[in-house]
């Protein structure tokens, strides 16, 4: 089960100083350099801050998310999307239904992440990108399921069955770029 669902201000979520943290557009850009994408899932959508910036470059976008409200926000921004509540370990959708699988600060919270990559590898016909801000002792305490290290990723992608993972920096966040 997952330790965490937020139950906050969605509102809060969309702050225009968050989006600026997060780098919305040029993660997004980024993300669309790796490939002639079509169809988007975005997993922990959350408040649907990426959702929506790849709808508005033309993707289908589809959506999970553990929380209800969460689901609801995004689909206010995303119209005509679907979006699911769900887990990352177990994505209701089928077989390469994807050309990206796209995670936002929500892979480290994945309980299993050998079996939430397998899952990504599942429904992506072509690539998994993820955000997310790196590991670091000092700032984050030990490696518990709360941040991921580039080395661990590198492994669990590796196991997986994925032939390829490129971390580029952004800011001080990394963005995994993993093919298949």
């Amino acid at each position: 089960m997952h330790k965490k669902v937020y139950d906050g201000s969605v509102e809060r979520l969309r702050r225009p100083e968050r989006l600026e943290t997060m780098q919305v557009d040029r993660v997004v850009e980024i993300c669309l350099r790796q490939g002639d994408f079509k169809t988007v899932l975005d997993c922990g959508t959350g408040s649907g801050i990426f959702a929506e910036a790849f709808f508005k470059r033309g993707l289908t976008v589809s959506g999970i998310d553990l929380n209800p409200d969460m689901i609801a926000a995004a689909s206010k921004y995303v119209p005509h999307g679907s979006f699911k509540v769900g887990h990352l370990e177990k994505l209701p959708f089928s077989d390469k239904s994807f050309d990206l699988v796209f995670y936002a600060h929500s892979l480290h919270e994945a309980d299993d992440l050998s079996l939430t990559l397998q899952e990504a590898r599942r429904v992506t016909r072509s690539h998994v990108i993820a955000l997310e801000w790196p590991f670091r002792f000092k700032l984050h305490g030990p490696p518990i399921w709360h941040r991921i290290r580039v080395g661990q990723l590198r492994r669990k992608v590796q196991q997986v069955g994925f032939s390829k993972l490129v971390v580029e920096k952004i800011g001080g966040q990394n963005l995994y770029c993993i093919e298949i």
